[in-house]
């Protein structure tokens, strides 16, 4: 009976199914929006040589606006949630909804020094920069990229940067 339910290992494939869908739906979606059309995987698969051509500053592009968007839309959306917010009758509801409203706020100042990251990304893309360690000169890596699309340094460097952080408490 153990041995049928390692039939489990096929529910996360099938979890995974969904997300191998999603991204063949999305580039229909994502030609129309981008001439382009790359997928995470057809960028993946294009060989070193072409690393940070047209169309992969385009996919990056269009990955960081879309980010962009997402999150000034949860900053409007929060800015209206604070706008309606009464005054309770009970102290501890009133401090429950005040620490829900400062965890928010926390989360929207770091969606804020995200927009930030974005918009310096976008303007590396625009410079010609993108993709590369602002340290090293050496590409950054596709995956680190889609992982990170803000990312300034590669994984060498952001480690050597958290070692001498750690030591001298940076």
């Amino acid at each position: 009976m153990f041995g049928r339910k390692a039939v489990k290992k096929p529910a996360p494939k099938t979890a995974k199914a969904p997300e191998i869908k999603a991204p063949e739906t999305a580039p229909a979606e994502d030609k129309s929006a981008r001439k382009n059309g790359l997928t995470e995987a057809e960028l993946l698969r294009a060989p070193a040589s072409q690393y940070m051509n047209p169309e992969q500053l385009a996919f990056f592009r269009e990955r960081l606006l879309q980010t962009q968007r997402e999150l000034l839309e949860k900053a409007n959306l929060t800015s209206e949630h604070l706008r309606e917010h009464e005054l309770e009758a009970d102290p501890t509801d009133q401090a429950t909804i005040e620490e829900e409203y400062a965890l928010e706020l926390r989360a929207r100042d770091r969606e804020r020094k995200l927009l930030k990251k974005i918009d310096e990304a976008l303007r590396r893309i625009e410079e010609g920069s993108y993709g590369y360690c602002e340290e090293t000169g050496e590409p950054i890596g596709l995956a680190r990229l889609i992982a990170r699309p803000t990312a300034t340094l590669s994984v060498e460097a952001q480690s050597r940067r958290e070692q001498k952080q750690k030591l001298y408490g940076e």
